[in-house]
């Protein structure tokens, strides 16, 4: 099941193994293909790397619940300036990712390069808590939301049944894993066209929000910085809601190996993605100040219904069905990036080796798209999502902390490395400072979750030594794995 490396295999079925030795250097490598060897295409052009970063970034969370920024910051002010913030932060950390994309040609993001720069003890225990918990429970989360409103419009008069909920959050779940696993290009078409109806979602919120502020709504940004203040326990906790609303930038580095050009394209695709996703955001936040009041908006379920329901009248009806399509898009995208870390971890034999075949006709990495499906399903069916999401949630920043730190240590270790794009060595230095500071404010402020998650992340060092250094197991426990 796992293994130190892959015994390449030739298969008269349906699959091939990507290469030889369990590692698979990128398509870049110059390496001579072989007679029968199968490979990840390069499809993934610069709009489709644009729509996989816009379109995997804006989810649910714009639509429904801004409120997490403002109840934790206590002014509109503040919780304006810490939406701005966030993009701004989250731009410095795509820009360090784009540097990593540029000079390690690898697939895997945060697993290839903390394997390049630290090793694979801690490479492993990335990949590790991202198959067990991170993407099955993420994936669980953002589909909920999908099957919610997307039944929203049928039960506009009575509480939508949880069990209808799940079993439409299933077949949405289901489908997405069979897109990805079905045609890269099909994945990415609809990618596209989904991007662009969470554009237009945002610009039907943004036009109505521009108009009302010429018609002079402006009462409720009046001293904007009054209210409760904002406190040290409450402040990284707005800025975690804040970076989790703009996480996704780093998805396109899941796939560098699939993107064309990609020491042009993908440092094009994270500075405009992010451009807009960060002006788009805050231009929403300022629209929905223009007719809800930060004490409506903290008491709203859904705040950009409750902004619709008061300015649109009937078309409101259209905002749940574009969260759907939200949702999807966001599903689609995290399942098609993350399915290649998995793809890369089996390569390099942290994974099992079913892992890293390839379909022979269809090109997609099959099994580590439908990997994660039965996991998905036990999470929407059995496991408290969010407080597991809240566990977690730690996790994803310390490893792009991580990550970042070793964009640095790799400008020490490998200064001969080849590097097509650079940012200033600042850029990197202040975001895995504000990634580990925010980290450790969160173990101060909320010691339990932040606790239980350290701890389910710590489960990856003696899964480590088990699965992957241990080379005497015994007879039952290697059939017990499937050796």
């Amino acid at each position: 099941m796992f293994r130190k490396a892959a015994v390449p295999t030739v298969s008269n079925g349906s699959y091939l193994q990507g290469q030889a030795n369990g590692k698979l250097s990128s398509m870049d490598s110059g390496e001579p293909a072989r007679e029968g060897k199968v490979v990840l295409k390069k499809k993934v052009t610069l709009l489709r790397g644009i729509s996989i970063i816009i379109g995997t970034i804006i989810g649910a969370g714009i639509f429904i619940s801004p409120k997490g920024i403002l109840k934790n910051t206590g002014s509109v002010g503040m919780s304006l300036t810490v939406w701005t913030v966030c993009g701004i932060l989250s731009l410095f950390g795509a820009l360090c990712y784009a540097e990593l994309g540029t000079c390690i040609k690898k697939s895997g993001g945060h697993y290839t390069y903390i394997l390049e720069a630290f090793g694979p003890l801690p490479a492993f225990v990335r990949v590790w808590v991202e198959l067990l918990v991170i993407r099955p429970a993420a994936t669980a989360v953002i589909s909920l939301a999908f099957g919610r409103y997307i039944l929203e419009p049928f039960f506009m008069q009575c509480e939508i049944p949880e069990l209808a909920i799940k079993l439409i959050t299933a077949v949405g779940i289901t489908l997405v894993m069979v897109l990805n696993s079905t045609s890269v290009s099909w994945s990415a078409r609809i990618q596209m066209f989904l991007t662009f109806c969470k554009l237009v979602a945002i610009l039907i919120i943004i036009v109505p929000g521009v108009i009302q502020l010429i018609k002079g709504e402006t009462q409720h940004f009046k001293n904007a910085f009054a209210g409760n203040d904002a406190s040290v326990m409450g402040l990284p906790l707005a800025f975690y809601s804040g970076m989790y609303a703009y996480s996704g930038w780093f998805y396109l580095n899941f796939v560098t190996e699939e993107v064309e050009n990609p020491e042009k394209n993908i440092p094009l695709a994270i500075c405009i993605s992010m451009i807009i996703v960060t002006v788009g955001y805050v231009l929403t936040n300022v629209a929905y100040f223009t007719t809800i009041s930060a004490g409506e908006l903290l008491l709203s379920k859904a705040v950009a219904v409750t902004f619709a329901e008061r300015l649109m009248g009937r078309f409101s009806l259209a905002v749940p069905v574009f969260v759907a399509l939200s949702c999807f898009g966001s599903m689609n995208g995290g399942v098609f990036a993350v399915s290649r870390m998995f793809f890369v971890a089996s390569r390099e034999g942290h994974l099992p080796e079913i892992l890293s075949m390839i379909h022979v006709r269809k090109h997609t990495p099959l099994p580590a798209v439908i990997v994660l499906h039965p996991l998905t399903m036990i999470m929407l069916f059995n496991g408290d999502l969010y407080s597991l999401l809240n566990f977690l949630s730690f996790a994803r920043w310390l490893f792009i902390g991580l990550v970042v730190a070793g964009l640095i240590y790799l400008r020490y270790k490998r200064p001969d490395m080849p590097r097509p794009f650079k940012v200033p060595l600042f850029i990197p230095a202040l975001f895995s400072f504000t990634c580990l500071f925010m980290v450790a404010l969160s173990l101060y402020s909320d010691p339990v979750n932040t606790g239980i998650g350290f701890a389910i992340t710590l489960t990856g060092i003696p899964a480590y030594y088990l699965f992957i250094v241990w080379d005497n197991k015994p007879k039952w426990f290697r059939k017990l794995l499937g050796k």
